[in-house]
C-alpha cells in the first residue's frame, strides 16, 4: 500500500478511528490493532510475504529471550549467529541470489570456462532490507547487554511490523521504539496536528518534487545518448531532487503518521543538501541507516581508532557495504566507493566533524565561505548520484564522459514541454526556500510561518495542498521500495 494512494487515504482514517475511539482505553488492544493494521498494510502488496515477517519475528523473539537467559558465551554467540544467518539468509536469497549467480558465471567465462546456470524469477519483498536491519539490531543489542528482551510477542510483532515505517524506514532501534509500546498513549491534539503538517510536507516532497522531477530525469537518463552534456547535467540535477524528495518525503509521512498514533520516530533526514562537506552530508542523509552501519559495522571493525590503513579500510568497507545494501548492482558499490573517496581526506586530516551544527544558524544567508562549501558538496553529490541512477557502470561512464565533453557548452534541449520544466523548476526553488528557512527544525514546516496570523498560515497549508493536486499525476512507487 502506497502512502500516496487512495487505498492509504481510506486505510489511515479507519485505523485511526479504531485506535482512538474503540481501543483507546486498552493498551493491549491498541498494540494488537497495530499488528493487524500493519499486516493488512504490508499484505496489500503481496500477502504471501507476510510469512517472512512472521517467521523473522518469531526467530528473533525467541533468540532474544534465550540470549537474556543464557550465560555461556559460546551458546550466546551461537544464538546471535542464528539470528544473523536467518535474517541475512532471507535478505541474501531474495535480493542478491541472481546477482551473485550472474557474476559467478561471468567470472568463469572470463577465464575461458563456460558454465550454465539458471537465474530464478525472484520477487523482492518490499522493505525486507529495512525490517531485517531493525530486527538484527534488537538481537545484537540484547547480546551486548544493552537491552532487555520483551516477553510480549504482540509488542515485539508491533515493533517489527509497525506500518508507518515498515517498508522504507526509518530503521528504528528497539531502545527507542519498543518502550513506547509499553506506555499508555493518549490522544494529543497538538501532536496530531503536527503529524498532519509533516504528512502534508512529505506528500508535497513526493508528489510535487520527486514525481515531477522523475518525469524529466527519466527522459534524460533513459535517452542519455541522444542528449548533450549540458542536458545530462540537468538530468542529474533533477534526479538529485527526485531521490531526496522521494525518500525524505516517505520518512516525513512515516514520522507524521506515527505521531498520529502517539509514537515518536527518529529524524531520518536533516536537510542534507545544505551540508558544508561530505561528512556532514552523511550525518544528515538517511540517518537511521548511516548510524546503523556506524554502530554495528564501523565501530566493531575498529572505527577510526587504528592506524591510517585501518581507517582507510574501515571507511571503504562501510561505504561499499552501504552501497551494496541499496541493491544488487555494481553501480551501487561504485557509488559507495566514490563517497568513501570523498570522505577519506576529511577523516585522515581529522576534519570530518568540523561542521556539526546547523549552517548559518540564526541568519538568513550563509557566509560566502559556507555558500561555496555547500555548492561544492552538492556538486560532488550530484556526480555520485549518476552512478546510483545509471543502469550499469558503462551507462554511468558514458553519461559522465558526455558531461565532460565539449557538448557541455551546448544549449540544453529536452524532449519535454519547456513550460512543464519551468513549472517544476519553480516548485523546486519554492521547496528549497522553505527547506532553508526550516533547516534548524525536525522538518521544514515544523515552525515555518508560526509568526504569521492564523489565516495566513492556513493559506500556506491550502496552497501546498493545491500544488499537490495540481501536480498530481500517475501514482508513482517510492524509489526505496526496491531496496
Amino acid at each position: 500500500m502506497l502512502f500516496n494512494s487512495i487505498d492509504f487515504a481510506i486505510f489511515l482514517p479507519i485505523v485511526f478511528a479504531l485506535y482512538w475511539f474503540v481501543a483507546a482505553k486498552n493498551l493491549k488492544l491498541q498494540n494488537l490493532l497495530i499488528v493487524c493494521a500493519s499486516y493488512v498494510f504490508y499484505g496489500w502488496w503481496d500477502w504471501r510475504f507476510l510469512s517472512l515477517i512472521l517467521f523473522s519475528s518469531i526467530v528473533d523473539y525467541l533468540v532474544g529471550l534465550r540470549l537474556n537467559q543464557e550465560s555461556n558465551q559460546k551458546k550466546r554467540k551461537l544464538l546471535l549467529w542464528t539470528s544473523i544467518l536467518v535474517n541475512l539468509g532471507f535478505l541474501g536469497f531474495f535480493k542478491y541470489y541472481n546477482f551473485f549467480l550472474d557474476n559467478f558465471v561471468t567470472a568463469f567465462s572470463f577465464f575461458g570456462t563456460e558454465i550454465s546456470a539458471n537465474s530464478l524469477n525472484i520477487i523482492l519483498p518490499v522493505g525486507i532490507s529495512f525490517y531485517t536491519f531493525q530486527t538484527l539490531s534488537y538481537t545484537i543489542d540484547i547480546y551486548k547487554r544493552k537491552l532487555e528482551p520483551t516477553k510480549d510477542f504482540i509488542i515485539f510483532s508491533a515493533f517489527v511490523s509497525f506500518f508507518p515505517q515498515l517498508v522504507a524506514g526509518p530503521i528504528e532501534r528497539a531502545t527507542n521504539l519498543l518502550p513506547q509500546f509499553y506506555k499508555k498513549r493518549t490522544f494529543h491534539y497538538g501532536k496530531a496536528v503536527d503529524g498532519l503538517r509533516q504528512i502534508l510536507w512529505g506528500l508535497f516532497k513526493k508528489i510535487v518534487i520527486a514525481d515531477n522531477s522523475a518525469q524529466i530525469a527519466n527522459e534524460i537518463f533513459n535517452n542519455s545518448s541522444d542528449y548533450s552534456g549540458s542536458t545530462l547535467i540537468i538530468g542529474a540535477l533533477f534526479f538529485t531532487f527526485q531521490i531526496y524528495g522521494d525518500f525524505s518525503g516517505y520518512s516525513d509521512i512515516a514520522i507524521g503518521t506515527s505521531r498520529l498514533f502517539g509514537f515518536n520516530l527518529k529524524q531520518n533526514f536533516a536537510f542534507p543538501y545544505f551540508s558544508r562537506d561530505i561528512a556532514e552530508f552523511w550525518r544528515r542523509w538517511h540517518i537511521s541507516l548511516s548510524t546503523w552501519f556506524r554502530d554495528y559495522l564501523y565501530i566493531p571493525l575498529g572505527g577510526s581508532k587504528g592506524g591510517t590503513w585501518m581507517k582507510i579500510r574501515n571507511t571503504f568497507i562501510i561505504f561499499i557495504v552501504s552501497g551494496f545494501w541499496h541493491g544488487a548492482n555494481w553501480t551501487f558499490m561504485v557509488w559507495g566507493a566514490l563517497n568513501a573517496l570523498y570522505f577519506l581526506p576529511l577523516l585522515l586530516l581529522n576534519k570530518n566533524r568540523i561542521n556539526t551544527g546547523v549552517v548559518a544558524q540564526g541568519k538568513y544567508f550563509p557566509s560566502l565561505k559556507e555558500f561555496f562549501q555547500i555548492v561544492f558538496t552538492f556538486s560532488i553529490t550530484i556526480l555520485a548520484w549518476i552512478f546510483f541512477r545509471a543502469e550499469n557502470i558503462g551507462h554511468a561512464l558514458s553519461y559522465l564522459s558526455t558531461i565532460f565533453s565539449g557538448s557541455i557548452l551546448d544549449f540544453p534541449i529536452i524532449n519535454i514541454s519547456r513550460l512543464y520544466i519551468l513549472q517544476v523548476f519553480l516548485m523546486i526553488i519554492l521547496f528549497t526556500i522553505i527547506e532553508w528557512n526550516g533547516r534548524a527544525s525536525q522538518y521544514a514546516l515544523e515552525k515555518f510561518g508560526f509568526r504569521w496570523n492564523r489565516y495566513l498560515r492556513l493559506s500556506l497549508y491550502f496552497s501546498i495542498t493545491l500544488f499537490i493536486f495540481m501536480f498530481l499525476g500517475e501514482e508513482q512507487q517510492f524509489i526505496y521500495f526496491q531496496f
